[in-house]
């Protein structure tokens, strides 16, 4: 059995220490560096098992022999009779299986311009390299430059296999190969962990193994790895010897290795060495050529694409330069409109400032007619203009273009006596009519009208188009925030209806949007009368009178809105159905409704059922509610006590697991006032929640007596402020004293 030991020369000095004479300083986070000399243990232990050639001023590398029967690495002074030795070389000189040296091979590697190739890079060094491998332009497939750098190692040195190896960062590629059909060499890839061509890449220096006679295996690395795990050498049990040499970038980054592979044992040459160096320079300048070849035409392309993006610049910042002046006060002016009586002011003072018109329209199309937008002191359009009427302006709607008359006579000739009535009461000669595009078509015409003969040339058909846009962007925004307002205003009477009146109960509610023009989002409020019994069934004893509500869904659009209404249907339809079950079992039920129908709603809420108590008491009324992750309701008693009913649970999620609520209890005494409200009342950007709550409390105890809707604004401006960061539902219930 052959043996074949791989020695990996690491630097024996500690970390940051001061290098002795001839190793380099230089070591990175492997510790391993470019020092051919072996470890101060090493050194102990192999007693002249190296030596310091003369015509180098260097560390020499290290030789050291596999015995059988060994139980570690040792330096050797000399094999003795029948010991079978495989010697290794990491750096410039080799020593043979009878401990004398072979020669120099100071010319062995060297980087461009003479350097070592660079050992043991950092992370930064080490992408640096994986980016050289990958501008090569090679991978796992073969490549005929490549193939032909390894027939001529295979020829030159007279191997039966050689090879040209990249490592990248987990894998050995071979794009140069010859002589060898073994499985790896067919996929032309190999899994690369620190094996002999990596100890090339990965040490900066030649690797030489000789295999010169039969004998035990090398007895494993002490740090348990497997160093040629991997590798040909590993893979090929018929690979009897091994010589690969760095193939380096301009900067002397290692890339990978030129091998040459023997299926017999051999002591290679300093002749054969030397020819291997030179023809790893070679191959290393072809790699050098590739790589500045790509960069170039990186930098080509890049420089390429960045004249085309200049150009292009170029030419819209001329015609920008061109417009700007004319459009900038049109651009700052429409910006931030958001009603359509304000579209029509500015729109106004923009070209009367500008192009002097003695008359503009800004005519919105709806309906089949186009009604002006008025401003200032001016009376509502209530009539406005048929677009199937022949007008200038309609003209312009129909056809979607810019309609330009001079003159009464004209408007008369083209569109009749009564346009041209009006085109001469408003004393007008030139009228000007250009439409306002829309995604379906026209949103209206901006009308301009001058007292004298007025010429628009392409210039200002130009700036006329362009202003015409930014008034059709205002015109949109205003009729979509129009619409919405008006959508939001119809969900949310909808859905925030009027209390019912409550024998023995005072109550209000109040609901503030976190922004005046939206007024619907995932908060809401409920009270309603609860039956005595379901449907067909017999009356529940001790049943609750009415049912009171405050919740969260979470989400602040349309979609909230329409999932709370779904909620607050859903939570009646339950307690109607159940009657007498008491709040918990509700709300669970609406929580397998809203897992089996998959709502996917979640939030909070507070339900609560009241019941006054039974004679003889005093007018009080029995509270019971199950709290879903909710801020606590506040309770205030007569003499200006506050309590936080902080009994509460989960919060509602489709992800979490249906269960059984808890129902809690309290009794409202005459006089007392409970609070139920939404986060918006009380969680600010910045504040603290508990004391928002605390400050909530303290109001409602100092204002207990005032009526409530009034007490309810009160305490929205006091604790939120008037611009609140989120909805606000308020929901109160008071308990009036007998004189009430």
């Amino acid at each position: 059995m052959v043996g074949l030991l791989v020695v990996v020369v690491r630097c024996g000095r500690p970390r940051g220490a001061a290098a002795p004479p001839g190793v380099p300083a230089r070591c990175g986070p492997l510790h391993r560096c470019g020092a051919a000399g072996p470890s101060p243990s090493l050194r102990r232990r192999a007693g002249r098992g190296w030596a310091a050639p003369a015509d180098r001023g260097g560390t020499p590398p290290v030789r050291a022999s596999a015995h059988p029967g060994a139980t570690g690495w040792w330096g050797s002074r000399g094999s003795g009779a029948g010991t079978a030795s495989a010697s290794v070389t990491s750096g410039l000189r080799q020593v043979g299986a009878g401990g004398e040296e072979r020669g120099s091979r100071g010319a062995l590697v060297t980087g461009r311009n003479g350097r070592s190739p660079a050992p043991c890079p950092d992370a930064v060094e080490d992408e640096l390299r994986l980016a050289a491998v990958r501008d090569t332009g090679l991978s796992a497939r073969p490549d005929a430059g490549m193939d032909r750098f390894a027939r001529l190692v295979k020829d030159v040195l007279d191997v039966p296999a050689a090879l040209v190896a990249l490592v990248t960062a987990d894998r050995q590629i071979l794009p140069g190969l010859a002589g060898t059909h073994a499985p790896w060499a067919r996929e032309r890839s190999l899994a690369a962990p620190l094996a002999l061509c990596g100890e090339v890449v990965h040490g900066g220096l030649p690797v030489v193994v000789d295999r010169a006679g039969a004998g035990a295996a090398p007895p494993a690395p002490r740090d348990g790895t497997d160093r040629a795990s991997g590798d040909p050498v590993a893979l090929a049990p018929e690979v009897q010897a091994y010589a690969g040499v760095p193939l380096t970038d301009r900067a002397g980054r290692v890339l990978g290795a030129l091998c040459a592979l023997d299926n017999r044992p051999r002591a290679w040459s300093d002749r054969e060495l030397s020819l291997l160096a030179e023809l790893a320079a070679a191959c290393g300048a072809e790699l050098r050529l590739r790589i500045a070849a790509h960069r170039r035409e990186v930098v080509h392309r890049d420089e390429a694409a960045a004249r085309t993006r200049a150009d292009g610049q170029a030419r819209r910042s001329e015609s920008a330069l061109a417009r700007s002046e004319l459009l900038l006060r049109a651009a700052d002016a429409l910006a931030d409109t958001t009603g359509l009586a304000e579209v029509g002011r500015q729109v106004h003072d923009l070209v009367t400032l500008v192009l002097r018109p003695v008359h503009v329209r800004v005519m919105v199309a709806g309906g089949g007619v186009l009604r002006r937008l008025t401003h200032g002191s001016e009376q509502p359009d209530r009539h406005g203009v048929p677009l199937d009427e022949e007008r200038p302006m309609t003209r312009a709607a129909r056809e979607n273009r810019v309609v330009t008359v001079a003159g009464t006579d004209e408007v008369a000739t083209v569109y009749g006596r009564r346009a041209a009535d009006d085109h001469r009461a408003l004393g007008l000669d030139t009228v000007v009519c250009v439409p306002l595009p829309g995604q379906d078509g026209p949103l209206g015409v901006l009308v301009m009208g001058w007292d004298r003969p007025y010429e628009v040339d392409d210039p200002e058909r130009a700036v006329l188009a362009a202003l015409a846009g930014y008034t059709a962007r205002a015109v949109e925004r205003a009729l979509f925030v129009e619409n919405r307002v008006d959508v939001a205003r119809q969900m949310q009477e909808a859905m925030l209806t009027d209390l019912p009146p409550v024998t023995g109960l005072r109550t209000a509610a109040l609901y503030r949007p976190a922004a005046d023009i939206d007024m619907v989002g995932g908060d809401w409020y409920d009270l309603y009368r609860l039956p005595s019994a379901a449907q067909g069934g017999e009356d529940a004893e001790g049943a609750a009178t009415v049912a009171a509500t405050i919740g969260d869904i979470t989400g602040h659009d349309m979609r909230a809105a329409t999932l709370m209404g779904q909620v607050r249907s859903m939570l009646r339809q339950a307690d109607l159905d159940h009657p007498g079950t008491g709040p918990a079992h509700v709300v669970s039920a609406f929580e397998h409704a809203n897992r089996a129908l998959r709502l996917g709603c979640s939030g909070t809420l507070v339900h609560a059922h009241l019941r006054p108590c039974p004679p003889p008491d005093d007018g009080s009324w029995e509270l019971s509610w199950t709290n879903a992750g909710h801020p606590p309701p506040l309770l205030v008693t007569a003499d200006g006590t506050v309590e936080q009913l902080t009994d509460h649970g989960a919060l509602m999620h489709p992800g979490i697991g249906v269960r059984e609520r808890d129902a809690h209890r309290r009794t409202l005494p005459p006089g007392a006032l409970l609070l139920l409200y939404t986060d918006g009342l009380v969680e600010h950007r910045g504040g603290d929640l508990d004391v928002a709550i605390d400050r909530a409390g303290r109001f409602l105890a100092a204002r207990r007596g005032e009526p409530l809707p009034a007490l309810l604004a009160e305490l929205v401006d006091e604790v939120a402020g008037e611009a609140a960061d989120d909805d606000i539902a308020l929901l109160a219930l008071r308990v009036p004293v007998a004189r009430e």
